[in-house]
């Protein structure tokens, strides 16, 4: 029976409308984002002036975004939903290396290096001696993993955000373990950078009283043939951001030592260890 659309009855009349025949997944999803977004307005008896600016704001969103640009993940990033798909569809047992959001600046096929290598290739910013181990729940240790990274540089910017002024593939490299499991690298402890701000959500932002400002950290992708991939950082304890990063990707098991040496050439050195957990584990 076709129900006429009151206030009180909004969601059971959009409902009603969806076929039989749907995709049950679709339906699930479709009515509960109906059901939640009408108890929304309802909650705050908005106003029409105020959903004629968000439907301004999404148009513009959506206007500003490119191929090089992608404001509605910018979005979905500061208000936090980003991470928290992120930690639906990453439940791991305790001991595993946690995830934590991809980013905008990850670039494929990045060169393959051997261990000890450097991938800053700018001359700039404060040498870090990166290592540890990749293995798996009963740290045993996994061959053949690919530890695929890459961070800002000294100024703040990744090589992608400046091809005319950095080198190709600054800051950026990948490195297979061996046996033992160990990666070893030299690059730069990473610094603070603002997310790109000059846009809606950026405006957004600001009339929140929120800064765009990420703390910073050290980018990791790693994968192994049998193993469920790591998308995750690790964060510089001491960055001023390290408790209010714009995009909620913090978690407390990704703030990595930062250790002083100074030896001479390198002045920091970062041991983390990756664990990984089988592809066919089950969700917990």
């Amino acid at each position: 029976m076709t129900r006429y659309f009151t206030e009180d009855t909004s969601v059971e009349a959009v409902n009603a409308r969806m076929g039989e025949d749907i995709d049950p997944r679709l339906k699930t999803v479709m009515a509960s984002l109906v059901t939640h977004l009408h108890a929304f307005a309802k909650d705050v008896d908005l106003r029409q002036e105020e959903w004629d600016f968000a439907i301004d704001f999404l148009t513009k969103t959506g206007q500003i975004c490119s191929q090089e640009r992608q404001e509605f993940i910018l979005l979905s990033d500061v208000l936090g939903f980003s991470m928290l798909v992120d930690a639906i569809n990453n439940r791991r047992p305790s001991q595993a290396t946690e995830n934590t959001v991809f980013g905008p600046f990850h670039v494929d096929n990045a060169p393959i290096r051997e261990m000890g290598d450097t991938i800053s290739l700018d001359g700039k910013g404060e040498r870090c001696r990166y290592e540890g181990r990749v293995m798996d729940l009963h740290g045993a240790p996994i061959e053949g993993a690919c530890v695929d990274v890459w961070s800002d540089n000294a100024d703040s910017f990744y090589d992608v955000q400046q091809p005319d002024i950095q080198p190709k593939w600054n800051n950026r490299g990948r490195f297979f373990t061996g046996k033992d499991g160990r990666y070893l690298f030299y690059g730069i402890k990473p610094v603070s950078y603002p997310i790109p701000d000059d846009g809606p959500v950026g405006k957004m932002l600001s009339a929140l009283g929120r800064h765009p400002y990420r703390p910073a950290h050290m980018h990791y992708l790693v994968t192994a043939p049998g193993f469920q991939k790591i998308v995750t950082h690790t964060f510089v304890g001491d960055d001023k951001y390290i408790a209010d990063d714009a995009v909620f990707g913090v978690k407390e098991t990704l703030i990595a030592p930062f250790e002083y040496v100074n030896d001479g050439e390198t002045i920091w050195r970062s041991p983390f260890d990756f664990v990984m957990v089988p592809a066919a584990e089950p969700v917990s």
